[in-house]
């Protein structure tokens, strides 16, 4: 028998240029940035999915449960306030967008941002309702490095800090 020149590798080889020391320093150099010049502080609150009573049907809460609040450092952009005409007048909408370094967030503060989780910025609170990983680390498609959330302030006796 003939042997096969064109195994597969035990593992794949490393990049060229970019390994897990190049992924470290951007980390590294993103953690720094965030936390000490442009970043902000917000006040995460998960969604406490081990006690909010779910519907067994549909999945959905009347009454969510939270755990404490994380402190959590991210670029914030803040929308323009939207207006809309409906049945009741004009409704104003203010919406926030926070920018999330990922690795941080997962690897050392072990969270995960979900829609339906709030933030606190500034004196309002802000319902997350769409989430995206828009960058990618030197244009490697396995390596996200930002979630960006967009989030809608939430109304009045809708979310309780307590």
């Amino acid at each position: 028998m003939s042997e096969n020149r064109y195994d597969r590798l035990p593992e794949p080889p490393a990049p060229l240029f970019f390994n897990k020391k190049e992924r470290n320093l951007v980390k590294q150099i993103n953690d720094e940035i965030l936390e000490r010049i442009t970043g902000q502080q917000v006040a995460y609150y998960p969604l406490d999915r081990a006690t909010t009573n779910y519907h067994p049907l549909y999945g959905e809460a009347i009454q969510k449960n939270f755990l404490p609040p994380i402190r959590v450092y991210a670029l914030i952009l803040w929308e323009e306030v939207e207006q809309q005409a409906t049945g009741a007048g004009i409704d104003h909408q203010e919406q926030i967008t926070a920018h999330f370094h990922k690795r941080r967030l997962t690897e050392d503060q072990d969270l995960f941002v979900r829609v339906g989780d709030f933030v606190a910025y500034g004196a309002n609170f802000y319902e997350i309702v769409s989430l995206q990983e828009p960058k990618e680390l030197f244009g490697n498609t396995q390596y996200k490095m930002e979630i960006s959330a967009k989030a809608v302030k939430s109304r009045d006796g809708l979310f309780n800090a307590d």
